[in-house]
C-alpha cells in the first residue's frame, strides 16, 4: 500500500511510524501517557507546545471519560498548539485506565486536530474514530509487529484525498468496510428498500469536540439497528460538518434517538417523535439497548416525546435521562447565564452615572432625562446630566434583572414558547414586591406550565397557533393569575423578611456571612454554588440598602482572589508549574483585576484538590475582612476598575491583597509539600507537571 504522504492531494500524512509506540509503558495513569503522546508529537514538528496540548487533551477528557469497551481509548482535542492533524499511537503494557466501562486499555490514540481544520483533514481524523468500531481493526492492531504494520493498518482506514473532501460522505471507502458491519447512511442518500423492516428510526449523534464519539456513535447504532432488523437514519452533528436528514425521512420515522454530549441543531425537527435521550457514550457502549429501546418507544403512548419547539435535552454520559436534582440545577443556572449580562451593563452604567452626577443623582435622574437635554443642561451643568442619563439607562436595564431571570428559566425548560410567561412572571414578581425569590419560582411555574400547554393534543390545522398564541396565552394566564392569587404576598414576605434580617447583620454575623460568601465564590470558580453567591448580591443590589452593598464587595473582592493567587503563586514558585500553566498566569493579573473568576480555572481544573483548598481559604478570609471593615461596592461588576464606586477603597485593597497573598501560600505549600521534587515531572518524551487527583 502507498505511503499515504505521496499520495497526491493536499492532505498530508496523519499518522508516521514516528508518532507511535508499542508494547511500552508510558506510566501508570492516563495523564502520564497523554503526557508522553503530546511530547511525541511536539517532537516530530506537529505541535509547537508539548504542555499546551496535554492540556487541551485532559480538558477534553474532564468533560467525559474517552475509554471505550474493548480496551481502547481515544483522548483527543482541537488546539490551537497543533500544527498538522495528527495520530499518535501507542500500544501500551502495562494498561491504563481511560474510564471505560470494561476496564484499563492497552490501545490508544491520541487525536490531535489544529484549531482550524480543514473538512478533509477532520474527516481524515473521523475515519479512524470509527474503524476503531471494527472488532478486526482493533485486533489487527494488537497483532501488528512493526510501526510500519500500524501505520499500513490506519491508512487502509482511512479515506483518500478525493474522498476525504466530498462533503456528504460519511463512511469509510467501501472496499475496507467489512461486508458485516453496517456503516451510518448518508443523510441524503436513499434509504435501501431491498428488506424493508418493521420499524424507522432516526438519530443525531453530538459531542462536544466533534471529531470521535460523534461518529463511533453513530456506526455504533447503525451496527446495532441491522443486527435487530431496524432502519436507522444518523444525522452526525460533528466537525466534519453534518447533512441534516431530509423532513420525509423524519416524519415516516416510528421514534428519534439523540446520543448527545451537547444541544441537538434543529431539534424542533423532531417535534412529537417519541425519543430515546443519552449522552453519546451510551451510544458506543449501548447502542443494542438503545436502538431496542427506540423500538419499544415507536409502540408506547406514554413514552417521552420530543417537545414542540425545545431544543435542550441534555442527558446524563450514562443514564437514559438527567436526575431533576441536575436538570433543576442546569434550569436555574441558564436563568442566572441570561441574567448577568443585563446586571452587568446596567450595573456598571448606574455606577457611572454615580461617578459623574453623585450619589444624589438616583432621586432626580428621571427628572433631568425627561425635562433638560444638551442645550437646555440642569443646576449640575453638563456633568450631572450625562450622569442623570447613564443612570437612567443603566436603571432600565438592571430593572431586567428578575424577568430575564424568570424568563430564561422558562426558556431553558420550555424552549421560545416559555419566554413570553416567563417575563411576564418576572414582570409579576416585581410589581408584587416578590423580587429575585419572586422570578426563580415564577420562571419555574411558567416553563413547566407552557410544556403543559404545548402537550395539549390539537388537529393539525391549529399546530402552527401553538408556539405563537396557545402557548404564550395560556402559559401567562396561568403563572400570572398563581403569582397574583396564590404566590406573591408569601414570597413578597420572604423577600422583604430577608432584606430586613441583612439590614440587621452586625459584627461578628456580618463577617461570618462574608466568610460563607467568599468560600461560595472560590468554591467552583464560575460554576453552580460561585453564580448562587453572585446572584444573591446582585439580586439585592440597593444603593439606599448599606448591607446590600458590603454583600457587593464581600462577593467581588472573593471572586477575584483565584486567579490573582494562581498568577501570583506562578509568578513565584514557576518551577510548580507547567510552561502552559505559566502562561496562564500572566492572564490571570488582568482577568483577576477585572474580577472573572474563570481565570483561575485552568489551575483547579489540573490540580483540584490542592487549587480550589486553598482559594476557598483566601476568599474567605478577603470576604470576612470585607464585612469587618464595613467596604461597600455599587456596581455589580468590573473589579479594580470601578474604584470610584467603592468606598473605603483602601480597606478594600487591603482584604484583597491580604486574602491573595495567604491563598498564593496555601496553594504554594501544598504542591511543594505533596511534591518532593519541587520541579515539574520530567519525562523521555518532555516536560509535564504532575496532576493531583489523577
Amino acid at each position: 500500500m502507498p505511503d499515504i504522504a505521496s499520495r497526491p492531494g493536499p492532505v498530508p500524512a496523519v499518522i508516521t511510524s514516528e508518532l507511535i509506540t508499542l508494547d511500552s509503558d508510558l506510566g501508570v495513569d492516563k495523564d502520564s501517557v497523554i503526557a508522553a503522546l503530546a511530547g511525541r508529537l511536539t517532537d516530530a514538528g506537529r505541535a509547537t507546545d508539548s504542555d499546551a496540548l496535554t492540556t487541551a487533551v485532559l480538558e477534553r477528557e474532564a468533560k467525559s471519560a474517552t475509554g471505550l469497551p474493548g480496551g481502547i481509548a481515544i483522548p483527543h482535542c482541537r488546539h490551537s498548539a497543533i500544527t498538522t492533524p495528527s495520530l499518535g499511537f501507542a500500544r501500551l503494557s502495562p494498561k491504563v485506565d481511560f474510564g471505560a466501562p470494561d476496564g484499563p486499555a492497552d490501545l490508544v490514540f491520541l487525536i490531535a486536530a489544529p484549531e482550524a481544520a480543514g473538512q478533509d483533514h477532520m474527516r481524515l481524523l473521523t475515519a479512524l474514530a470509527r474503524a476503531l468500531v471494527r472488532p478486526e481493526f482493533v485486533a489487527s492492531l494488537r497483532d501488528a509487529p512493526t510501526t510500519d504494520a500500524v501505520v499500513a493498518l490506519v491508512e487502509g482506514v482511512l479515506p483518500a484525498p478525493a474522498e476525504a473532501a466530498a462533503p456528504t460522505e460519511n463512511t469509510a471507502p467501501a472496499e475496507t468496510a467489512p461486508a458485516a458491519t453496517a456503516q451510518p447512511v448518508a443523510a441524503d442518500a436513499e434509504p435501501d428498500t431491498t428488506a424493508p423492516s418493521e420499524h424507522t428510526v432516526v438519530a443525531v449523534t453530538a459531542c462536544p469536540t466533534g471529531i470521535a464519539h460523534t461518529y463511533m456513535a453513530a456506526d455504533a447504532l447503525t451496527a446495532a439497528a441491522d443486527r435487530a432488523g431496524v432502519t436507522l437514519r444518523v444525522e452526525t452533528q460533528g466537525s466534519s460538518g453534518s447533512t441534516p436528514i431530509p423532513p420525509s425521512v423524519i416524519a415516516a420515522a416510528d421514534a428519534v434517538i439523540f446520543a448527545t454530549d451537547v444541544g441537538v441543531k434543529g431539534k424542533e425537527r423532531f417535534a412529537g417523535k417519541p425519543v430515546i435521550a443519552s449522552g453519546v457514550k451510551r451510544a458506543i457502549n449501548e447502542p443494542d439497548a438503545m436502538v431496542a429501546e427506540a423500538v419499544r418507544a415507536a409502540t408506547d403512548p406514554t413514552a417521552s416525546r420530543v417537545e414542540a419547539g425545545t431544543a435542550h435535552t441534555t442527558a446524563d454520559t450514562d443514564a437514559v435521562e438527567l436526575g431533576w436534582g441536575t436538570r433543576l440545577r442546569q434550569i436555574l443556572l441558564t436563568g442566572v447565564s441570561y441574567m448577568i449580562p443585563f446586571v452587568a451593563a446596567g450595573g456598571l452604567l448606574i455606577a457611572l452615572g454615580f461617578l459623574l452626577g453623585g450619589y444624589d443623582i438616583s432621586e432626580s435622574a428621571a427628572t433631568i432625562v425627561v425635562d433638560n437635554s444638551l442645550t437646555n443642561l440642569p443646576g449640575g451643568g453638563l456633568a450631572m446630566y450625562l450622569g442623570a442619563v447613564l443612570y437612567q439607562i443603566g436603571s432600565l436595564a438592571f430593572s431586567f434583572l428578575v424577568p430575564a431571570l424568570a424568563g430564561y428559566i422558562a426558556y431553558a425548560i420550555a424552549d421560545r414558547p416559555g419566554l413570553a410567561p416567563g417575563f411576564t412572571a418576572g414582570a409579576v414578581a416585581v410589581f408584587v414586591g416578590a423580587g429575585f425569590i419572586g422570578g426563580l419560582v415564577g420562571g419555574i411555574i411558567a416553563g413547566f406550565a407552557a410544556l403543559w400547554v404545548g402537550r395539549i393534543p390539537l388537529p393539525t390545522w391549529a399546530r402552527g397557533l401553538m408556539p405563537v398564541v396557545i402557548i404564550p396565552l395560556l402559559a401567562s394566564l396561568i403563572v400570572g393569575a398563581a403569582m397574583f392569587l396564590v404566590l406573591g404576598r408569601p414570597l413578597a414576605a420572604i423577600t422583604t423578611g430577608l432584606t430586613d434580617w441583612l439590614n440587621g447583620l452586625s459584627g461578628g454575623s456580618a463577617v461570618a456571612l462574608g466568610v460563607i460568601l467568599g468560600l461560595m465564590m472560590c468554591f467552583d470558580l464560575g460554576g453552580p454554588v460561585n453564580k448562587a453567591a453572585y446572584a444573591f448580591a446582585v439580586a439585592g443590589l440597593d444603593v439606599s440598602n448599606h448591607a446590600s452593598l458590603q454583600i457587593m464587595a464581600a462577593v467581588m473582592a472573593a471572586g477575584m482572589v483565584p486567579p490573582l493567587a494562581m498568577a501570583l503563586s506562578s509568578l513565584v514558585r514557576p518551577r510548580l508549574y507547567s510552561t502552559a500553566e505559566r502562561e496562564n498566569g500572566k492572564a490571570a493579573w488582568l482577568l483577576g483585576a477585572s474580577f472573572i473568576s474563570e481565570g483561575a480555572i485552568p489551575f483547579a481544573a489540573a490540580d483540584p484538590f490542592r487549587v480550589i483548598p486553598s482559594m476557598m481559604v483566601g476568599g474567605a478570609v478577603t470576604g470576612g475582612i470585607i464585612m469587618a471593615t464595613d467596604v461597600t461596592l455599587s456596581a455589580p461588576h468590573g473589579g479594580v476598575f470601578v474604584i470610584f464606586a467603592m468606598d473605603r477603597v483602601v480597606w478594600f485593597f487591603i482584604a484583597l491583597a491580604v486574602g491573595t497573598v495567604l491563598a498564593a501560600l496555601c496553594v504554594t505549600l501544598a504542591k511543594a509539600f505533596t511534591r518532593p521534587d519541587s520541579s515539574p515531572t520530567t519525562t523521555a518524551t518532555g516536560t509535564q507537571p504532575t496532576i493531583a487527583g489523577s
